[in-house]
Parts: structure tokens; sequence; C-alpha cells
């Protein structure tokens, strides 16, 4: 009789027994990941859900002519599966690192320590506003309307160099003698200043006013940079009303396609010819397009969506290389004009593949 044969059995057992607890303990145990996944997708030439449900325009404008467009300018989102309440456990993650439309990373990336949730959403939700003001004055630049933008102070940070000589609201309209157009603008100069005191002319309650504000010197990792200390905004005067209706989306990395869904509906016309186009990036006013986070999931988010050209900023042409799904033509722009040049070879049938490309990790 083989003695053995029972003991093997019960080895056998208690390895499946201890094999089904580690099971149940992974499916509950915490992890510190999420995961990034394709979110909806909404074409900026069409309609969305507003506040009552009811579907409303994506963009509107009152006050000056609009034309009929055609095919679709999507803009594309990305889905966090997971927060600092409930993270995916492993078995979740597992099924995720075998999906290439997804991406798993680290918790702290998405959800800061010390940031609530609703902190996350409120900041996501400030960052889409301001999206839609720079993506309405990059397009009406771009169509020759003057936008009237200020430069506004919200508030001067305490202790830092511009506390107790700038205040909230007073518009900076001028830096060692420049007029002041951007935010951008204004920044750059007081990186040029190299720690130079640096002069700003300042309309207070409606009186103009010198200020001298000499920058500090702060390094963050290997970045160095010189700040005063104070968190702006850009107000605009717009020749006429364009309004841009989404929900429940955040963030600012719409605003290169609502540039060009503004731009499509203020022009006779079709701008992409007819055809599925879908992108993203962030838009400055002055058409600097911008890079943003999540671009793997949403290159197949517009795949999915029956997109067949994608417009990619410059920047994340590292993040795209090697993964693009097929039949996508992904086209790299750095500028809201490059990304309107693109279109117009789209429109006319020209030739795509010598627009371009996401070929190289530089881009």
């Amino acid at each position: 009789m083989d003695r053995t044969r029972p003991v093997k059995l019960g080895l056998g057992v208690w390895a499946l027994i201890v094999a089904l607890i580690a099971l149940v303990v992974l499916t509950f145990l915490p992890t510190p990941y999420v995961i990034q996944r394709p979110g909806p997708v909404y074409d900026t030439l069409g309609t969305a859900a507003g506040a009552d449900g009811e579907q409303v325009p994506l963009i509107s404008v009152e006050g000056a002519e609009t034309y009929e467009t055609g095919g679709s300018l999507d803009l594309t989102t990305v889905q966090v599966v997971g927060n600092r309440e409930r993270t995916p456990n492993w078995f979740e993650l597992a099924f995720a690192w075998m999906d290439s439309s997804r991406a798993v990373v680290p918790l702290e990336s998405v959800f800061p320590a010390g940031v609530t949730t609703e902190q996350r959403d409120e900041r996501n939700a400030t960052l889409m506003v301001d999206s839609q003001h720079e993506a309405t004055a990059a397009a009406l630049s771009e169509l020759g309307h003057d936008t009237g933008a200020r430069v506004v102070v919200v508030e001067a940070v305490e202790d830092m160099p511009a506390d107790g000589l700038l205040e909230e609201e007073d518009v900076i309209a001028a830096v060692d003698g420049t007029a002041v157009e951007s935010a951008k603008q204004l920044r750059q100069a007081i990186q040029d200043a190299e720690g130079e005191a640096v002069e700003l002319t300042v309309l207070r309650a409606g009186e103009e006013q010198t200020v001298e504000v000499t920058p500090e010197q702060h390094t963050e990792g290997d970045q160095t940079t010189w700040l005063i200390g104070v968190t702006l905004r850009t107000d605009y005067d717009f020749p006429f009303d364009v309004t841009i209706q989404l929900d429940n989306v955040g963030g600012p990395s719409a605003g290169m396609m609502f540039a060009l869904g503004i731009i499509d509906t203020l022009t006779p016309g079709q701008l992409n010819g007819g055809e599925e186009v879908a992108g993203t990036g962030t838009i400055e006013a002055d058409g600097t397009v911008g890079p943003i986070g999540g671009i793997r999931q949403k290159l197949y988010g517009a795949r999915g969506a029956g997109a067949d050209y994608f417009l990619a900023p410059e920047s994340n042409c590292d993040e795209v290389v090697g993964h693009i799904p097929d039949g996508l033509t992904v086209i790299r722009t750095a500028t809201l004009e490059q990304s309107l040049d693109a279109l117009e070879v789209i429109a006319d049938g020209g030739d795509v593949g010598g627009l371009p490309r996401c070929e190289t990790a530089e881009g």
C-alpha cells in the first residue's frame, strides 16, 4: 500500500485552501494604485446633456453669425477607477495591466496626499472653466477679434515678495514698461529678470500705480524658478457670447478641441471636411497647445468612438509612440495654427502622410 498518497492528497488540499485564502485576501487588500481607462468622447460640434438632462449644443454662440458643421471634432476624456476611499483590488490591477487601453498609476499621482476627492473635483471644474475661456480667446484671436485680455490678481501669497504690494483685483497693465497681455507673458518677464526687481504698472480701483517687486528664487527638484508669489487670472471682453455646455467633465485638456469647435462654428464650410477627427491638448490664449495626462487612454477612446484622425500635443509624443490603436492616424501639433493646417489637409483630401507625426520619443 502506498502510504505517501494520503499525505500528498492532504498537502494538495491544504495548498488549495491556502491559495483560496490568499485569493480572498488579495480581493480585499487595499492597493496604492488606481486605474485609468478611456472615458466618454464628446463631439464639440454636437450636443451634450445639460444640468436638467436635456440635450443642448456643446458650443453655442449669440451675437455673431454661425454656420453648419459636419463630421466631428471630438474631445476625449479619461476615467479613473478608484480613489483614496476605495482603491482597485489586485485582481482588477492584474486585468488592467494586460489591457493596452488601460494604465495602472500610483494613487498619489492622481490623488495627492491631503487633497480630498471633493477638492480634486472642484479644482478640475475650475480648470475646465479656465480652459473654456482660454479656448474662446484663442479661437477669437485666430479669427481676428480683439479679446480685451486683462491679467488680474486673485491673491498675493503670504510672506512672498508680492505680499503687501499687490492686492486682490489689481489689474497688472505692464511690466517694466511693456504692456501685459497674458499671465504667461508676465511670468516669462519675471524669469528673464533673474532676480532683479521688476516694475509693475497696476490699475487699482481704476487708478494707475507703480509697484516694484523683487522676485524670490525657488527650487523644486531640478527646476529653479523666480516667483513673486501671486495667483493670477486672465479676464476677457469678448465681442459676443460663446457658451460651452459640458457638465461632469473636469480639467484643462479639452481646450484645443473647444477652440477648433468654436472656429468651425463661426466660419463657413466644414473645418474637418466632414471627417471624424478627435484630439486633446490644453490651449493658451496665444494658441499654444500644451501637454495632457492619459493620452494613451484617449487614443483608444477616440478610436472606439469612430475617429479616423487624432490631433496630439507634440509634448506628449513620447507617450504616443508605440501605443496607437490600429486604424487611427495621429498627427502631432504644438499650436492652434498647426492644428488648423492639419485639418485643412484632411478636409481637402490631401497627403495626410506628410503631416507631422509622433515618430520618435522626441516627437
